[in-house]
């Protein structure tokens, strides 16, 4: 166990990795010299004098310039660095790819086989608002139907309220009906009832069509204008919707069929040391089976957009790619926002100084595998392997979105802890060892131990294995805790 790593040889900082007291000796590149003060853990420790202007380097590339000068064993952070990030970037395709670094194991999971050839992970009952307006009879039907049932022979029996589906306008109103779009197609829904009032811009009719083919057996509407008693309507369309859930059963499903969300959040200096490189070679593995992994948040790819671009498996993808990120960029200067003012205060004080750093952490989660199809906001994955989806970093909004394009899963590491889910199972990382051990009921898995006494060959087979498990049907615990919800980004007039 080492109290301090410097992650690149090229580096001129090193991150610790439990709070140092002033004084500590510093064993780095043959030399040795003493902290001139305290060092936080996750924090930056300068392993050189470095003069005003000067690169900052990490993971072997720069993240920053100093404002001043900095003397070596100090600590470098938001007071003394800043962004070497500007404007939009134009950019160059010069493809670099990785030979696999995992077989295929023919490994299957325990999942639900869906009549349209979709699998599932869950067997849930959903009630989605159509448009905010009666959420409160969403979720007055999802009490009443668990009451009546107690929940037996199916995994759960949810409402997920939000705020839209009226007076939207353009995008906004598509982007609400997008993300309901595919929370109504999931495959973990083993029936849904989609509650309208009637008069709403998001009218039920236009929205059925929206749906495209659909089981119409399965999804089922309820418009509460049309009805004297919604309550008692709901509840018998809930009834036979019950009914069907409960005969589905598990069969053996080869694990290519998983669908994984990529997420980081509340991240801290450890995040792209740890929990972040345990998603990337999680995603590595579950693409060499044959499956899909999902990487978002494109603000969290400034600064490090090249090493996907690089990655992309033609030049349409990396053409789509590119638009991706400058598009996000010009939507912070319509808006008249600075594009690289990322990290947030939470990031800050757990390590991450500027753009470039919390970037390049963030992108370790898409491990080294191919890029092979580029989502915009709201669309439904069609390509295997790993995909990028365009929305903002923001947490419940992001995972919202993976589990609306067809993730089962979101893996959402973190390094200061939350305990939210969105309406699939939400899996916390914690990137250290006493964020898990503080919130147990919270961090579903510890990625801290590979900075203590675990290799990544063994945490992450540990890893393979919970993630495969909760498929398989074991709860995270968003989900013992019923933490569910979602978000829909929303950017433009309200009527």
């Amino acid at each position: 166990m080492t109290d301090y790593i410097q992650i690149n040889p090229a580096d001129n900082v090193a991150v610790a990795l439990r709070p140092l007291p002033q004084g500590t000796i510093i064993k780095v590149n043959g030399q040795a010299f003493p902290l001139a003060e305290a060092i936080p853990a996750g924090h930056k420790i300068a392993l050189k004098d470095f003069a005003q202007g000067d690169l900052v380097v990490k993971y072997g590339f720069p993240i920053s310039h100093t404002l001043r000068n900095v003397r070596q064993g100090c600590l470098l952070d938001e007071k003394n660095v800043a962004t070497n990030l500007s404007g939009i970037g134009s950019y160059t395709y010069t493809p670099t790819f990785k030979a696999p670094r995992f077989k295929d194991e023919g490994r299957v999971f325990m999942g639900y086989a869906r009549a349209d050839g979709g699998v599932g992970i869950r067997n849930e009952l959903w009630i989605i608002p159509t448009v905010g307006c009666v959420n409160g009879v969403a979720c007055r039907l999802a009490e009443q139907l668990r009451r009546e049932t107690g929940c037996e022979g199916v995994d759960a029996i949810v409402a997920f309220p939000h705020n839209y589906g009226c007076s939207q306008l353009g995008d906004d109103h598509e982007n609400t009906r997008k993300i309901l779009r595919g929370m109504a197609l999931h495959p973990n829904a083993a029936g849904v009832l989609l509650v309208g009032l009637g008069c709403e811009n998001n009218q039920p009719g236009a929205f059925r069509d929206f749906l495209g083919t659909y089981n119409k057996e399965r999804i089922r509407f309820l418009v509460c204008q049309e009805v004297d008693d919604e309550i008692g309507e709901g509840m018998k369309i809930l009834r036979e919707l019950y009914a069907l859930a409960k005969r589905d059963r598990r069969v053996e499903v080869p694990l290519s069929k998983l669908k994984v969300g990529l997420k980081c959040g509340g991240s801290d200096g450890l995040s792209g040391i740890t929990a972040n490189p345990l998603l990337g070679v999680f995603s590595d593995y579950l693409v060499a089976q044959g499956g899909t992994t999902v990487l978002t948040e494109v603000p969290e790819m400034f600064g490090a957009e090249t090493l996907l671009m690089n990655r992309c498996r033609s030049e349409e993808v990396f053409r789509r790619t590119v638009e991706m990120v400058n598009d996000f960029k010009r939507y912070f200067l319509q808006s008249g926002q600075p594009i690289y003012e990322n990290p947030s205060p939470g990031n800050k004080a757990g390590g991450i100084s500027t753009l470039e750093e919390k970037s390049l952490g963030c992108v370790q989660k898409s491990g080294s595998s191919t890029v092979m199809d580029v989502l915009k906001y709201g669309e439904r994955l069609a390509a295997t392997g790993l995909n990028l989806l365009s929305a903002p970093g923001n947490d419940l909004v992001a995972a919202t979105a993976l589990a609306a394009a067809g993730c089962h899963i979101v893996l959402f590491t973190t390094g200061r802890g939350t305990p939210f889910g969105t309406f699939t199972p939400t899996v916390k990382v914690s990137t250290n060892t006493p964020l898990y051990t503080k919130k147990p009921t919270w961090i579903d898995f510890n990625a801290g131990t590979l900075v203590e006494n675990e290799t990544m060959d063994t945490v992450s087979r540990r890893f393979i294995d919970f993630v495969v498990e909760v498929a398989g049907g074991r709860q995270a615990l968003n989900e013992k805790k019923d933490y569910r919800g979602v978000a829909i980004l929303k950017q433009g007039v309200t009527l």
